[in-house]
């Protein structure tokens, strides 16, 4: 395995569309999602210690979630876990886990994929990021991989890629942010159109450069700290500094300006879990489209729901179609599967009648 390699999970979302299992004191990024006895974070631990060192694996999460990480992930030391005492986006974690890294090695590809996503093909996933990896070893690159559509998804950003490219990494034309349905359609329709995975890959010397160019500000603040970072010291610095970064994402701060961005075709099924609708897609389901995690239950005239409980809690559903049924501790949710976007606006409401103990 190259020690040039390293991989960074970014693990500090809330995860709010999976209320109520998803909770700002335990995210759905910690919880066993799919039933398959991991979490996905340690799912996603799992299939990058495959291509990189344990050692070179770090964990960008909210200082909130130490203890959490460090008890589902035993195999990392404290100091692989990179605290973020602000939330300030995907730009500003990135660019102080990448100037961390080049200090330790000045040589090193990084791959910065989320802790929560579905991949279920881990030899092609494999595949893809070590062909990501050459490239961005030999070439000043910033490079994403990009998935195949496989209906008009207004939910996902897309990657226009150039039509002309013959091999499958291509240059990417530009970003384009989640469109409507025609225009969904009409992006699948041209051919050259990739979902946003958010899984990026290049070497920390293109990607400090980078941040040089496009957000010299951020570039500055944290360039102060590379005497301290890997230190005793580093954790001051954090706490003095890091609230002051911009807050914005490493897709509107680099990518879409960047003139070297390329893209590699994912050869392997993905799903982001950001929505209940998402993992009941992604379940094995009964004959009437039903999906469940854990429970037992008894169906009659159930059909399309996806029903999620804490333990093998009986669960009887007689009648209904498309619902998102979920029991955790002391909330239960019985809520249309159609107006899954909406549970984000339901926390509101449930804070504003009941308090944030349930949230």
């Amino acid at each position: 395995m190259n020690n040039n390699n390293y991989a960074v999970i970014m693990a500090g979302g809330i995860g709010s569309r999976f209320w109520p299992v998803s909770t700002q004191d335990f995210p759905k990024q910690f919880h066993d999602m799919l039933g398959t006895g991991q979490s996905l974070l340690q799912k996603t631990f799992t299939r990058l210690e495959q291509l990189v060192p344990v050692q070179n694996i770090q964990i960008l999460t909210n200082e909130r979630y130490l203890d959490l990480t460090l008890e589902q992930v035993p195999k990392i030391s404290e100091n692989q876990v990179i605290l973020e005492p602000a939330m300030r986006n995907t730009a500003p974690c990135i660019l102080l886990a990448a100037l961390k890294i080049q200090k330790e090695n000045p040589d090193a590809v990084m791959l910065v994929a989320p802790s929560d996503h579905w991949i279920e093909d881990e030899t092609a996933f494999k595949n893809d990021v070590e062909a990501c990896f050459n490239k961005c070893k030999e070439e000043d690159v910033l490079m994403t991989l990009g998935i195949t559509p496989t209906f008009p998804n207004t939910g996902y950003g897309y990657i226009e890629s150039d039509k002309a490219a013959a091999s499958d990494i291509k240059s990417v034309l530009q970003f384009r942010e989640k469109p409507d349905y025609a225009t969904a359609k009409q992006f699948i329709a041209e051919g050259n159109f990739l979902w946003n995975a958010g899984i990026f890959l290049w070497s920390v010397k293109s990607i400090i450069a980078a941040f040089e160019t496009y957000l010299p500000v951020m570039s500055a603040l944290f360039a102060e700290g590379v005497p301290v970072y890997n230190s005793e010291d580093e954790k001051s610095f954090i706490a003095n500094n890091y609230g002051l970064a911009e807050n914005i994402s490493i897709d509107y701060g680099i990518m879409e300006k960047a003139n070297n961005v390329y893209v590699k075709e994912a050869s392997f099924d993905w799903n982001d879990l950001g929505t209940w609708g998402a993992l009941h897609d992604k379940l094995d389901k009964d004959d009437s489209q039903n999906a469940v995690v854990r429970a037992k239950t008894l169906l009659k005239g159930a059909a399309g729901n996806m029903i999620f409980t804490e333990n093998d809690k009986l669960v009887v559903v007689d009648g209904l179609k498309d619902y998102i049924i979920v029991e955790k501790e002391s909330v239960l949710l019985i809520f249309p599967k159609e107006k899954e976007q909406e549970i984000k606006l339901l926390l509101t409401e449930v804070v504003h009648a009941h308090g944030k103990k349930y949230t």
